[in-house]
């Protein structure tokens, strides 16, 4: 395959994203150049998820959860935890495996080529990391090595009503320890364990005018009613609080900032999610092309396909660049990780 490569002029200099069709990408920024490209331990990594998916997660067992009144695939959940894959990242002072980023996005990409119908990225991607970011050395050796081995599902809550969540528009709050407000599409939240609740500050100057707080959903004081949403791989739920007990995560009025920093990190990682499933839909495309026919030969052989399943390419090709970008700026905690999370998103 040819090599090709986008170049840009910024007025600080030059910069350039070099892709290949079949190697991993070499990304300059500042004048620095970071090759990039999957250790052999990673490659491994992928080989075998690949391997445990498709034995595991086939196309069948997946249908069977959407078709089905199950929340999730609770078979599927106990045996990727049995895999070691939601503690990649939780290190081994608090029972996970100590690995970098770069593995979970491996495991990502996998998991999105099959739409794992887990609830791994609200546990893995946002609670689990919220209390990495966070937490205190309490809460993390009280709930990550139970996230680690799959004994407890976390997740996080943040809207609250449609349209962007902002600050001002927070309703939900917490006073003396008790938590009140409502929670909307909370992702995996009718099956969680608990959640980490973005809430207004208690006072209105208070830091940046929002709190994290974590409650544990099993608990007086907490109504769960599931919601229909366009995405029935992933279950959701509408969460009410009255006067529920809550810890404070992190300091108080620092909650707007660690939301953000969170959903920037998370984003990284659901766009490797998102590239192995754009990869699968287009292998199912070209294998369906190549043996429908039609007037004596395959569909895959006319023009007009080749054209689609062409530009297909180059946007999932594009899309695994962006994701390459993101995943150096997660495993480097580079300054540019906005940067990076707004292009891989």
């Amino acid at each position: 395959m040819p090599r090709r490569a986008l170049k840009r002029a910024s007025k600080r200099g030059q910069w350039s994203i070099g892709f290949d069709f079949v190697v991993c990408p070499l990304v300059c920024f500042g004048g620095k150049s970071v090759n990039f490209e999957f250790s052999e331990d990673q490659n491994l990594l992928r080989d075998q998820a690949s391997g445990f998916l498709a034995d595991n997660c086939p196309p069948a067992a997946v249908r069977a959860i959407l078709e089905g009144d199950a929340a999730y695939d609770t078979a599927l959940w106990g045996k990727v935890a049995e895999m070691g894959w939601l503690a990649t990242c939780i290190p081994e002072e608090f029972g996970g495996l100590g690995l970098s980023y770069l593995e979970l996005c491996v495991i990502a990409e996998e998991l999105g080529r099959v739409v794992a119908p887990i609830p791994f990225s609200s546990s893995v991607y946002l609670a689990t990391e919220a209390l990495l970011m966070a937490g205190s050395t309490e809460q993390k050796e009280t709930w990550l090595p139970k996230l680690a081995t799959g004994e407890a599902i976390g997740t996080f809550a943040l809207a609250e009503g449609p349209g962007r969540p902002t600050v001002k528009r927070l309703a939900t709050r917490a006073s003396d320890g008790k938590l009140t407000g409502s929670k909307i599409a909370v992702a995996d939240g009718d099956v969680a364990d608990f959640a980490i609740v973005v809430a207004a500050a208690n006072a209105p100057d208070a830091g940046d005018g929002a709190s994290w707080y974590l409650v544990e959903l099993d608990q007086k004081g907490v109504a769960r009613a599931p919601v229909e949403t366009l995405d029935p791989t992933r279950s959701h739920a509408q969460i009410e609080f009255c006067d529920a007990t809550a810890q404070l995560l992190g300091g108080a009025g620092q909650g707007w900032g660690l939301t953000q920093r969170l959903l920037d990190r998370a984003a990284i990682l659901f766009a490797w999610e998102q590239v192995g499933g754009a990869e699968a839909c287009l292998d199912m495309a070209k294998e369906y092309a190549m043996g429908r026919y039609a007037f004596g030969r395959p569909i895959a052989s006319y023009q007009a396909i080749k054209h689609k399943l062409a530009n297909a390419y180059i946007k999932n090709t594009l899309a695994r660049s962006n994701c390459y970008y993101g995943a150096w700026a997660l495993n480097t905690e580079a300054g540019e990780l906005p940067l990076a999370a707004a292009t891989a998103r």
